[in-house]
């Protein structure tokens, strides 16, 4: 039997669809978010509770004509689905398949490739000033949707306040599910929502006031009096009228499951004009009962701290040494669970902070808790630290602070894209005076560094670790303190490896000797500063090649051959060095390995580059 999805190819279609139609419509695309996700990954929670407010949205406005805008994009699945790519989820998140974010490659009905919250107002007041402009204007509607915690950021309400003070015609859609904005509901704010909304109420209640304004010596007072009971009654039955302060017009809440509701708010939206808000309540995954039942996320997405991956050494080590360090407090931006801080949570509640989608503001607050004496430890993805870099290095770096960055998903993390790799951090934080950061070779690596971290008070420290699993060490193969680790000697060739890199390099080094050349393999584990020991090793080798999965450009590797030359100022043969690392460029998703291997920066990868570079050598010198 044919699905009505399959009979879906652009949003068009959906306004010939009764209400039962759409009710039935509604749960394929729910069966469908909940087969591709468990079977790809993504996120699932989020998409299971858009679903009537998309449809809703796709009826209304003409897209791509109207610019539809999402924050974040991990809730636009519905959105792909009925513009013509429902058939792309069986590629959900594999390489050379459907993203799981906006893409503007995918389709025109794609505007903004975001994965970073916060930020799709300031997009949106962009677009709406386009849109007015008589140079470049076409009378383009401007939707966009903001929700799932995306509101906790400060840079949303800086877009806010724009498009208010700009009074553009910008629809802005708040997607409640209850995560981040909760404000009370009664029948009656429901009734002076839906009055509120109807542009023909706004006219009438406008001519009201230009008439109050008439009257002769109390015209002002009257006026006045009759904004003092419309405050009122907001104050007393609706949220806080905070949108309004800032010049957008509120209405809602609507309950965001309810089609008709839905289409009848946005139509009146359209017909009004100028900026609003539109408050819808949804229910985070909706319709799916493993996720309606998750306590922490509605099933968000399907990631979780496995065992064996460095997460789990980063909440192993925190709990462990919290027990005798009670100074010590977590911070996190909307993440405990995929941080792993839900078990230091759940042993020490008072000391885990979420600031929500607020990266700036956490590491801020946590150089205010180190001047008071307190070791904060801010846990947050690679890729999301670099929205703080500023804060980072003056408002830690520059106080000298003992603020612990423990930063989670560094490196090439696979599966959502360009925007979720972490490759800046090394790059950027390096670059902090001050700063010392640890790269963990290994899942017991991890837990010394985290220790040797706590005993450094005169400056920040990082810590960064990969997504994959960890490298499982044994007591000898772990160093200490800030010193190198030497895993083999030999005299042709120096290779430098940081973090999880190792295991290719060695497997190269491996690899390299069967092929008669004689190989050093350093783990440098401490990237700042860097050993002495192991940089004097290898200005003495004829070759060097450093390996990195951050970007090669300004990164470690960089760092390393400068130091090298540096050493090496008078040799007669100084060595060649050959950087590795992630090339300058957006990489798109796909498996992790497979994404190394392209850029040579797996084991076959490696080994060749070696041999190149050693042969490059022979091919310069001059026969005797």
């Amino acid at each position: 039997m044919t699905r009505l999805l399959d009979t879906i190819t652009c949003p068009a279609d959906l306004r010939r669809l009764s209400q039962p139609q759409l009710e039935q419509l509604a749960a394929e695309i729910r069966e469908l978010i909940v087969e591709s996700v468990t079977t790809h990954g993504g996120h699932l929670g989020s998409n299971l509770g858009v679903v009537e407010l998309t449809l809703a949205i796709h009826r209304v406005f003409d897209s791509p004509r109207d610019i539809l805008l999402w924050d974040t994009g991990h809730q636009a699945y519905v959105h792909k689905m009925v513009t013509g790519r429902a058939d792309d989820f069986a590629t959900l998140r594999e390489a050379g398949g459907l993203s799981g974010y906006p893409s503007r490659t995918e389709s025109e009905h794609d505007w903004v490739e975001n994965s970073h919250a916060s930020t799709i107002l300031s997009y949106a007041h962009g677009l709406a000033t386009a849109q007015a402009s008589s140079a470049v204007g076409e009378g383009r509607r401007v939707v966009a949707v903001i929700g799932d915690g995306s509101l906790t950021g400060g840079m949303a309400f800086e877009g806010l306040n724009n498009i208010g003070h700009s009074g553009r015609d910008c629809i802005i859609i708040l997607n409640d599910n209850g995560r981040s904005y909760a404000p009370t509901v009664s029948r009656l704010g429901e009734t002076l929502a839906r009055i509120r909304s109807n542009p023909v109420y706004m006219r009438r209640q406008a001519r009201l006031e230009r008439a109050l304004q008439d009257v002769p010596l109390v015209g002002p007072q009257l006026e006045r009096g009759l904004d003092a009971t419309k405050a009122a009654l907001r104050e007393m039955w609706q949220p806080p009228a905070f949108f309004e302060t800032l010049g957008v017009r509120y209405t809602g809440p609507f309950d965001g499951h309810d089609i008709p509701a839905l289409e009848e708010a946005l139509r009146n939206a359209a017909a009004m004009g100028g900026p609003q808000v539109i408050h819808v309540l949804t229910h985070k995954g909706r319709g799916y009962g493993p996720a309606e039942n998750d306590p922490v996320k509605r099933l968000h997405d399907t990631s979780e701290a496995k065992p064996g991956s460095y997460t789990a050494a980063f909440t192993d080590a925190l709990v462990a040494i919290a027990e005798t360090h009670p100074e010590m407090v977590a911070i996190t931006a909307a993440m405990p669970d995929s941080t792993g801080l839900l078990p230091f949570k759940a042993r020490f509640p008072d000391r885990v902070l979420d600031v929500g989608i607020a990266e700036q503001h956490a590491v801020t607050a946590a150089a205010g808790m180190a001047m008071g004496g307190l070791r904060p430890i801010v846990a947050v993805y690679s890729t999301f630290l670099t929205r703080a870099i500023d804060q980072v290095n003056l408002d830690v770096g520059l106080h000298r602070l003992p603020v612990i960055f423990c930063l989670d998903r560094a490196g090439i993390t696979g599966d959502d894209g360009p925007s979720h790799h972490g490759v800046l951090d090394m790059v950027l934080l390096t670059k902090v005076p001050g700063m010392t950061m640890f790269a963990p070779s290994s899942y017991q690596e991890l837990g010394v560094m985290l220790n040797d971290a706590m005993a450094i008070t005169d400056g920040p420290v990082a810590i960064r670790w990969a997504k994959t699993a960890a490298r499982q060490a044994g007591p000898t193969e772990v160093g200490s303190g800030l010193s190198a680790r030497q895993l083999r000697a030999g005299t042709d060739l120096c290779i430098i490896s940081v973090g999880k890199m190792l295991d290719a390099a060695e497997a190269a080094a491996d690899q390299l000797a069967a092929d008669g050349v004689s190989v050093t393999l350093w783990d440098a584990r401490v990237v700042k500063p860097l050993d002495d020991a192991m940089l004097a090793d290898a200005a003495r080798h004829p070759h060097v090649l450093t390996v990195e999965d951050g970007l090669r450009s300004g990164g470690v590797g960089a760092a390393i051959a400068d130091e090298v030359s540096e050493l090496s100022l008078g040799a007669p043969q100084p060595p060649r060095v050959r950087v590795l690392g992630i090339p300058d460029a957006y990489l798109p998703h796909g498996k992790p390995d497979a994404i190394l291997a392209e850029v040579g920066l797996d084991a076959a990868g490696i080994t060749a580059s070696a041999l190149s570079l050693i042969a490059a050598e022979q091919l310069d010198t001059p026969p005797v």
